[in-house]
């Protein structure tokens, strides 16, 4: 039988481990302490852990004691998206949550909030949040209930297209809401300073950029307002996330995360990539269409278009079968292959789905 040779195409969902991160997790898996014992053993897992710390904060121009480290984006999110926060030793409140139609499952499930805080704003054609019902719905909060916290994504998983993300920000900031900015998918693919005041909170993933999976994190642009913990413990990560460190993926996330810059230099390579994949598809199937292609800003290395008249998993398993590896939409939904919630969000018709192509490097 002839052995297919396959070609990985699905960057978006998972971004495989890189030779600098392996090495990183393999290293770690040596050091026997653990992070906060005083001995030798542990002050050297802590070294490992602060490094790390500095790398991912590094990546997005953030201060190192702004990071911390979580079992991933899911939970990081989960962390962030409460009522319940402090400001220094005082409590502070946050009304209500406002999130994007087109965000990952993880913004859209609410966190901690209650169905009846949760308003989920609508976005255009082109998959951009519409600016005109965010600043509606900001003026129409009510502050006796607490601060607005909105949540967004910064680039969307499936699409592509990127958010209008300081206009956003200076929209929250002007009503006096707080902004997390779901920056999973656009870390080391397009530039992200988070001093540009683009917002307060930004959440990242390891696996997103070639680390390990199981290690995320939430990056303040201060770390004196912070959600109360729901993870209490030892104390681990300032108090912020108790548990013991995973030092071998926190040190792969860290070696991944000191090479983003090195490679958002080549991010016209992603693009050149993903523009001759799009012409290969427009060739064998001229009726196409690029969803979010066309009007909005997207990531270099994303592509999602469907066929007129043709399933997206039907597409997803002739690929497959022919040795390439795309995705049917986000792959956060264990396996699951339905209709896209961010193409109905979009306001696409007899949606049939999509095919994600997401190249990397």
């Amino acid at each position: 039988m002839k052995t297919v040779t396959r070609a990985y195409l699905d960057a978006n969902a998972t971004h495989p481990l890189l030779p600098q991160a392996r090495q990183a997790v393999v290293d770690a898996l040596e050091l026997p302490g653990n992070p906060s014992s005083v001995h030798e053993e542990g002050r050297a897992a802590r070294r490992l852990i602060e490094e790390s710390r500095r790398a991912v904060a590094s990546a997005v121009n953030a201060k190192p004691e702004h990071v911390t480290f979580t079992a991933g984006a899911t939970e990081a999110a989960n962390l962030l998206l409460t009522p319940h926060w402090q400001l220094g030793r005082s409590k502070l409140a946050m009304g209500s949550l406002y999130v994007c139609a087109a965000d990952h499952p993880c913004l859209l499930a609410g966190g901690q909030f209650a169905p009846e805080q949760l308003t989920i704003l609508p976005v255009l054609p082109s998959g951009e949040l519409a600016l005109a019902e965010l600043e509606a719905a900001l003026a129409a909060h009510d502050k006796s209930s607490g601060l607005p916290l909105v949540a967004v994504h910064h680039a969307n998983n499936e699409t592509g297209v990127i958010q209008p993300i300081v206009a956003i920000a200076s929209m929250v900031k002007a009503h006096g809401g707080i902004l997390v900015v779901d920056a999973v998918q656009s870390i080391g693919r397009i530039p992200l300073d988070i001093s540009d005041t683009c917002g307060d909170f930004f959440i990242v993933s390891s696996h997103k950029i070639g680390g390990p999976k199981g290690v995320g994190a939430i990056i303040g642009v201060t770390d004196l307002m912070m959600p109360v913990s729901v993870l209490r413990g030892g104390g681990q990560e300032k108090g912020r996330r108790s548990g013991t460190e995973p030092l071998p993926a926190i040190a792969g996330f860290g070696a991944a995360a000191g090479l983003v810059r090195e490679r958002l230099a080549r991010s016209g390579e992603l693009a050149m990539k993903r523009d001759r994949i799009e012409a290969i598809v427009t060739s064998a199937a001229p009726d196409c269409d690029f969803r979010g292609g066309s009007t909005a800003a997207r990531l270099p290395n994303t592509s999602f278009f469907s066929i007129p008249g043709m399933r997206a998993e039907t597409m997803q398993i002739a690929f497959d079968l022919a040795g390439v590896a795309v995705s049917a939409g986000s792959a956060c939904s264990s396996g699951k292959v339905g209709p896209s919630h961010v193409l109905k969000a979009m306001g696409v018709e007899n949606d049939l789905g999509a095919i994600r192509v997401s190249v990397m490097l």
